[in-house]
């Protein structure tokens, strides 16, 4: 189900943070979750040039926190800080609460899913065509650190009467993994045509642990350092002791060895060589005196008949 599942709430209680941090009890969960919903689409339309691909709430006691992570943090802030005054005002008018609106450049555009989703849709209404320009945001991101990026456009594309949906992916995009650190953007484009959804995903690589996936700043944790554990002395002197002891004993065995002479285990070891004599005698080589024996028998023989 890795392929249907909406890639940030799969991976939601493992590699993924919440947007909104906040505890409620039950008559003030429903009210708080619609503010907060009210909020982001204030926000979202009121700085829609800005380039704002994420809205973190917290709600501290009496009192609220919003982060806005954008491209463009000038238009946010607007000059000397106008803009940003006005914002605070409607929001706290909004929360009924105190508001501390926090901004957050986003360094990289081209790998935030939110951002490429609505770059592609504003190409769209300006009559540009899909495939261009959801190639161009592919050789973007992979050109930025990427490890891999899929879009996905929907609807009437170029004015056809039937609508379809075409895809386009570089790289690797593992949409089961759940420890991969997947981007996820969604937008539409309308067009005289109709809406034209476009969704994104961007892999960024393995998340190791929960604290990289939540931000967690590990610099300003105690650096603890190994350091092995000196020696004992008497551990030491135990040692001493024992090798001396050692090769006193070598010495006295050596010292015997040599009074008593070598013993059968010091003696050189000689290997046994079996020589088996040739049958037939080899030209120019010693003849065989067994058969010179038997022929001198058998003269002595008919010389005795022969005297008969």
């Amino acid at each position: 189900m890795g392929q249907k599942i909406q890639p940030t709430g799969f991976r939601l209680p493992v590699s993924r943070g919440w947007t909104s941090k906040w505890y409620a009890g039950h008559k003030d969960f429903a009210r708080m979750l619609n503010e907060d919903i009210k909020v982001r689409s204030f926000l979202k339309k009121r700085l829609k040039n800005a380039a704002v691909s994420k809205i973190l709430i917290e709600r501290p006691a009496k009192n609220a926190k919003i982060t806005i992570f954008s491209a463009r943090p000038g238009v946010v802030i607007g000059k000397k800080g106008e803009d940003i005054e006005a914002l605070k005002s409607v929001l706290a008018s909004m929360l009924g609460v105190s508001v501390h609106v926090n901004i957050e450049e986003v360094r990289k555009p081209e790998i935030e899913a939110q951002l490429v989703a609505e770059n592609i849709t504003q190409q769209l209404e300006k009559r540009i065509m899909f495939r261009r320009a959801m190639k161009r945001a592919m050789q973007n991101a992979m050109r930025l650190g990427a490890q891999g990026i899929k879009i996905m456009s929907s609807g009437r594309l170029n004015g056809a009467e039937i609508a379809r949906c075409e895809w386009y992916r570089e790289g690797r995009v593992p949409l089961h993994t759940i420890k991969a650190d997947i981007d996820y953007g969604f937008a539409e484009a309308n067009t005289t045509y109709g809406i034209i959804g476009v969704k994104v995903w961007i892999y960024k690589g393995e998340i190791l642990t929960r604290s990289d996936a939540l931000g967690v700043n590990h610099e300003s944790e105690p650096v603890v350092e190994e350091v092995e554990r000196p020696a004992r002395k008497t551990r030491v002197k135990k040692k001493q002791a024992e090798s001396k002891k050692s090769s006193a004993k070598s010495t006295e065995e050596k010292k015997l060895g040599n009074e008593k002479g070598p013993s059968i285990e010091d003696k050189p070891k000689t290997k046994k060589v079996r020589r088996v004599a040739s049958k037939k005698p080899v030209d120019g080589g010693p003849k065989d005196t067994n058969n010179e024996v038997k022929v001198a028998k058998k003269k002595v023989v008919e010389k005795r008949e022969t005297d008969k």
